[in-house]
C-alpha cells in the first residue's frame, strides 16, 4: 500500500510545483490500477477516492476558481469512474481467485483419493516420487503410481491412461482401486495384470459411449508392474505398452526394454497368448527409474 499512496502525494506535489501549462493530476489513475495487485476492492475503492481528492486539491492549489472549470471536473469524473471500474475488477478478481482456490482444494483431496502419496521407505527399498499435471491449475491427470508390500518384497506399478480430463482420472481411480486390492492376492505379476485388465475392461464396458454415438471411444491404459524382492538381487517386471524403466548400475545407465512387446490394458477386443515376465538384476546400490511418456515427449515453453 505506500507505493499506491506514495504515487498520490508525489504526483499530487510535482503538478502543483511545476509550470501551469504541465498537467500530471490523469497520472493519478495508476494508483488505484496497481493497488489490487496487493490489496482487495475495499483498499482499491479507498485509493480511488484518495486520488479523486488529490485532483480536485491539485485544482484548488494550483487556482480555487479552476476547481469549477469544465476541465477539471471532466477529469475529476473521469478518475472517479474509471477506480470505480478498476474496483468492480478487482472484485471480480477476488472472486475467481476464491474459486479457484476451491478447486483446487477439491483437486488435493481427489489426488489423496487416488494417488495417495508413496512412502519414502518401503523395507530396504528407497522410493522418491514426483508428480507433475500438463495442466498449469492441474493437480492430477491420466497418469498413474502405486507401491505396496507384498511378505518379503515391494510391489510397483505405474501407468498412463489414455486420455485427458475427468474421463482419464476416473480410468486412473479404477486402475488404482484394482491393484490395492490384487497386489495382495495374486501370486505373480501376470496374475495382477490379468486381474487389472479384467477391472478396466469391465469398467470400460459399463462406460462406453452408445453404439451409435459419432465419437471415437477408445481406451486404453499404459502400464509397468514390477516385483522387487528385499533380498534375492533378481527382480521382475511386465510391460504393458509402457516406456521402458531406466537403470543406473554402476554409472551406467541401461533401458530395460520387454523381450517381448505387450499391448496395453484396456484394448480388450484383442487376444492376448499370455503375459511375459522379464527378469533383471536391481542391486542395493542400484537406482531404477520409473516414468511415463511426459517426460520423453515434454517440451519446452
Amino acid at each position: 500500500m505506500a507505493i499506491p499512496l506514495g504515487l498520490i502525494v508525489a504526483i499530487t506535489v510535482v503538478d502543483v510545483l511545476v509550470p501551469g501549462d504541465i498537467h500530471l493530476g490523469p497520472l493519478l489513475i495508476v494508483a488505484p490500477a496497481i493497488t489490487p495487485w496487493s490489496a482487495g476492492p475495499w483498499l482499491t475503492g479507498l485509493v480511488g477516492a484518495l486520488a479523486v481528492v488529490a485532483q480536485a486539491l491539485i485544482g484548488v492549489l494550483r487556482d480555487p476558481n479552476a476547481l469549477f472549470s469544465t476541465n477539471h471536473q471532466v477529469q475529476i469524473a473521469a478518475l472517479a469512474l474509471l477506480s470505480l471500474v478498476i474496483v468492480v475488477s478487482s472484485r471480480q478478481r477476488e472472486r475467481r481467485i476464491r474459486q479457484l482456490a476451491q478447486v483446487r482444494s477439491v483437486s488435493e483431496a481427489t489426488q489423496r483419493v487416488v494417488l495417495p502419496p508413496l512412502p519414502h521407505r518401503m523395507g530396504p527399498l528407497r522410493i522418491a516420487s514426483a508428480y507433475r499435471a500438463a495442466d498449469d491449475e492441474a493437480l492430477i491427470g491420466g497418469d498413474l503410481y502405486a507401491a505396496t508390500r507384498t511378505g518379503n518384497g515391494a510391489r510397483l506399478l505405474i501407468g498412463d491412461v489414455r486420455g485427458k480430463g475427468m474421463t482419464a482420472i476416473s480410468d486412473a481411480s479404477v486402475i488404482m482401486g484394482s491393484f490395492r486390492d490384487a497386489a495382495h492376492r495374486t501370486a505373480t505379476l501376470a496374475d495382477l495384470a490379468a486381474a487389472l485388465e479384467e477391472s478396466i475392461c469391465r469398467h470400460l464396458a459399463e462406460h462406453a459411449p452408445h453404439p451409435e454415438a459419432d465419437e471415437l471411444y477408445e481406451q486404453f491404459v499404459t502400464v509397468l508392474m514390477l516385483d522387487i524382492p528385499d533380498e534375492d538381487p533378481l527382480a521382475q517386471m511386465i510391460n504393458c505398452g509402457h516406456p521402458p524403466p531406466l537403470l543406473l548400475h554402476h554409472h551406467h545407465v541401461t533401458a530395460l526394454y520387454p523381450r517381448r512387446a505387450e499391448p496395453p490394458l484396456g484394448m480388450c477386443d484383442l487376444p492376448r497368448t499370455g503375459l511375459t515376465i522379464d527378469p533383471f538384476t536391481f542391486e542395493g546400490d542400484d537406482t531404477l527409474l520409473l516414468y511415463t511418456d511426459g517426460i520423453i515427449e515434454a517440451r519446452s515453453s
